[in-house]
């Protein structure tokens, strides 16, 4: 017994004619025949009386007409939730983000992005690039907001944004904690927390390339891997850090950010941010979150 001989057998029952029954499923009459006499072979019964100028119910017929229409009903529902649930996630655009940006840039994002498109759900991942990447290339992700690498694999498309500003954190009772900008000079032989570079390495040469521009060498106190344990063994007056301004947005007691002064930030290519997916790869969901991060680029720019 399948789906389709039920709902023959319905279309009959509630026709009590096959001429119409087959014109309302688009179907032969022979064939609509042929579907009733499989479902009452299958079930051993006759469901239908037919003469030469009616048709109607047998008992048995009669017994399974509601059971056969409920029956209908609740596949009809099941397909249709299921059709509509596939509907959802294909618009539901999958993105994927370094912290700095998850804290700094994807909310002023997906504000402006939501007044255009309030229907578009967005899922958001945080992670470090270098599992992020792996998630585009598998079809987990549709789009990620990352450090482009010193080596760009050519599966992938990368399109620069900004680079972002660095801030020092420092203990709030330090002796530094009270000036409004600070200088990388300053910041000799001071303990500093560096992001570890097998998995940070833009963070972790951010110090270093610092230093290495001024004709210093850094203090390196502590080595850590998330932003929120190198601010957090800020406040524990560990050491110092150079982070990413957006990474001050860890609300931590007892740190403060200060500006750090930097010339020529640019030829250092520090801290950059880029937009990454798959080369090739159709997403209209993603363009339209991509039209919206370049109509506001410079604003967001402005505040990294």
């Amino acid at each position: 017994m399948d789906l389709h001989q039920l709902r023959c057998f319905v279309a009959v029952a509630e026709e009590l004619h096959f001429g119409r029954a087959a014109r309302r499923l688009d179907m032969l009459p022979s064939a609509l025949g042929r579907h009733i006499r499989l479902l009452e072979d299958e079930l051993g019964t006759q469901l239908l009386l037919r003469t030469t100028r009616n048709v109607g119910l047998s008992q048995d017929g009669a017994a399974l007409v509601d059971d056969a229409r409920a029956l209908i009903a609740k596949a009809d529902d099941l397909s249709r939730r299921f059709r509509e649930r596939g509907r959802r996630r294909a618009r539901t655009l999958r993105l994927g983000a370094i912290d700095t940006a998850a804290a700094g840039l994807v909310p002023m994002l997906l504000h402006d992005f939501r007044e255009l498109h309030p229907d578009l759900p967005v899922q958001l991942l945080e992670e470090k690039t270098i599992r992020l990447l792996p998630r585009l290339l598998s079809g987990r992700l549709d789009l990620a907001l990352v450090r482009p690498p010193e080596r760009r694999d050519t599966r992938f498309e990368f399109a620069m944004l900004f680079h972002e500003t660095a801030v020092v954190a420092v203990p709030a009772k330090h002796k530094l904690a009270s000036r409004r900008r600070m200088t990388i000079e300053q910041l000799v032989d001071q303990p500093l927390i560096v992001p570890d570079r097998r998995v940070r390495p833009h963070s972790h040469d951010l110090t270093i390339k610092l230093f290495d521009r001024a004709g210093l060498r850094p203090t390196i106190a502590q080595i850590a891997e998330e932003k929120q344990t190198i601010v957090n063994l800020v406040a524990a007056t560990i050491g110092l850090a150079i982070i990413p301004r957006w990474a001050s947005r860890l609300a931590v007691p007892g740190v403060r950010y200060i500006p750090l002064k930097v010339r020529g930030v640019d030829k250092l290519n520090l801290l950059p941010l880029a937009a990454a997916w798959v080369r090739g790869s159709r997403d209209p969901v993603r363009d339209q979150l991509m039209a919206t991060l370049r109509s506001h680029l410079r604003r967001y720019a402005a505040e990294a």
